[in-house]
């Protein structure tokens, strides 16, 4: 019996971002990249891309949401 892999979605609030991309660091998937669009705050926020070069998408670990210091990213699981 296999495990059924997870599947999520991500929600990043692009005004709280600061750009420490700690939560790129962490992403399993890499499934999150920079804007190239700066905020209101100056800033190069985060985004979530949906697929990674190999076309997988995110799992729902939860770690950028975690590792966070703004509290910017929600993580939804489908």
């Amino acid at each position: 019996m296999g495990k059924e892999q997870v599947t999520g979605n991500i929600i990043i609030d692009q005004e709280l971002c600061k750009g420490c991309y700690l939560c790129i660091s962490v992403c399993p998937q890499n499934v999150i990249a920079v804007s190239k669009n700066i905020n209101r705050q100056g800033y190069y926020p985060v985004i979530f891309k949906g697929t990674n070069e190999e076309g997988k998408g995110c799992i729902a670990c939860v770690r950028c949401a975690t590792i966070c210091p703004d509290i910017a990213i929600e993580v939804y699981r489908d």
